[in-house]
């Protein structure tokens, strides 16, 4: 079940990282590396496995990748070549540390580490069959379905594993998996969750986004594409294509919010589709003002599109302060409030007395939306126009975003105009479902875009309630 919040930002997804390197070559600090590149897909919890050939180790907890990490752990717990990580945002299972991964398991030819991006939509139907027939799970998250099934099928290699496991599970997955002598990556048959892969001179790495590549000083060798496992060890890498062949539907969000800017995702700069949908909303929603300013940080690509399509200056509106996280990763509600205020300070010196159009990437609920509407005009600010860079969030997402229930989703309840009125802005505009997808420039079927116009890729009525049973499942497993 998805927990009810009360966050104007939809929480994130979750981050993995991998890297293989030669023998008698460390690589936990190099997955540490690369977990802080990816500390913006999800701050509730990290791990690190590694492998020496013989033996697997790990460490994970509750926190962030720098305060989990100190000084001794990586020579004294987490010694070998190959390496997997995980920064994680739960979206299936409750917040506690046994949910916290890589999931580590002995199997019968020896450990199994694994590392999982995205959310099952039949992890529980999965999950009864394998409890049925004697699995204990020591986990309440869907990734523990995953590692189970590929040790149950592992007789005749992981990649036939993998692929057997691919074919029972059903939802959005970018997975790293780990063994005594290789590292394996997988992306689910719709490419919901984004994996890419690099190369160092003495080794390989994979991750969720390819900013992590760059801290590395890894080169992008390619994206993972959807339905592939690529398995890397001592002979480089091979990649295979399962058969199942189904439509592409990546994760439009990730190019309006998730991803970092300095990312490339399926060939496409984060930073530039920012961009563009900034210039395109400046066309679908031009606004008679003085200054464009920005929600930083996420929105400022946008802003500045928006600024040059429409010839109105762009102006810093908003101090931030940078030593606090997003403003959803605060537990309770009272907390958010604070931490919106503590985060966010107009600057005074410049929007006051200006008619001021503001770009932000989302709204889920409004609430803080109207706090910060509210904090321009009262720093001076003669109008406060707000333009969205993504259509009104009126679904919620199964596939690995954790989003309210729909009726939680201010997109969904009211109108463009009552949205307006609730967050007392002078006027409000959302990019259209067309500019978007146009502003990242592949074709409309490529993408995920459910929370936005309800059409899901993969059937989600056993998430919304209604329960499925499958005999020919029970006799696959």
């Amino acid at each position: 079940m998805f927990e009810t919040f009360n966050f104007d930002k939809l929480k994130e997804e979750c981050g993995v990282v991998g890297v293989y390197r030669n023998k008698n070559i460390e690589v936990a600090k190099m997955v540490y590396y690369g977990l802080h590149s990816l500390q913006h897909r999800g701050q509730e919890s990290a791990g690190i496995a590694t492998t020496d050939g013989l033996h697997t180790h790990f460490h994970k907890d509750m926190g962030l990748v720098q305060d989990i990490f100190k000084d001794g752990i990586f020579e004294e717990k987490l010694k070998g070549h190959i390496g997997i990580g995980h920064v994680r945002y739960s979206t299936t299972g409750e917040s506690y540390v046994a949910n916290a991964q890589p999931l580590v398991v002995k199997y019968r030819r020896g450990s199994i580490g694994l590392a999982h991006n995205g959310n099952l939509v039949n992890a529980a139907l999965l999950r009864e069959r394998l409890e049925d027939d004697g699995i204990v799970f020591q986990t309440t998250i869907d990734s523990e379905v995953i590692v189970n099934l590929i040790a149950r099928f592992s007789n005749e290699g992981m990649v036939y594993a993998i692929e057997r496991t691919m074919e029972l599970i059903r939802g959005a997955y970018a997975l790293v998996v780990l063994t005594e002598d290789q590292l394996i990556g997988v992306r689910d048959p719709h490419g919901l969750r984004p994996l890419c892969l690099g190369k160092m001179e003495d080794g390989y790495v994979l991750a969720s986004e390819s900013c992590a590549l760059d801290v590395l000083g890894a080169e992008f060798v390619r994206d993972i594409e959807p339905g592939e496992i690529v398995t890397i060890n001592e002979e480089g890498y091979q990649i295979k294509k399962i058969e199942k062949q189904v439509k592409k539907a990546s994760c439009i969000f990730e190019y309006i919010y998730f991803a970092r800017p300095d990312s490339i995702i399926d060939g496409v700069g984060v930073y530039q589709a920012r961009m563009n949908a900034g210039r395109i909303l400046a066309k679908e929603h031009p606004a008679d003002v003085d200054m464009v300013i920005a929600v930083p940080d996420t929105s400022i690509p946008a802003a500045i599109g928006y600024a040059e399509a429409s010839g109105i200056p762009f102006g810093e509106g908003f101090i931030k302060n940078r030593y606090i996280g997003r403003t959803f990763i605060q537990p309770d509600q009272s907390l958010r409030e604070a931490a919106v205020r503590l985060k966010l300070n107009p600057l005074k010196q410049n929007i006051e007395g200006k008619r001021i159009v503001m770009i932000d990437d989302s709204i889920v609920r409004g609430t803080t939306s109207k706090k910060i509407v509210n904090s321009l005009k009262k720093a001076g600010a003669k109008e406060v126009h707000v333009r969205i860079s993504s259509p009104p969030v009126s679904h919620s997402c199964y596939y690995g975003i954790d989003t309210p229930d729909r009726n939680q989703l201010i997109g969904a309840v009211k109108t463009v105009e009552q949205i307006r009125k609730l967050i007392e802005a002078d006027s409000l505009g959302y990019i259209s479902l067309e500019g978007l997808i146009a502003s990242v420039g592949l074709d409309n079927d490529s993408f995920c875009h459910a929370c936005f116009s309800g059409s899901y890729p993969i059937d989600v009525s056993s998430m919304q309630g209604n329960v499925i049973t499958s005999s020919k499942v029970f006799e696959r497993l």
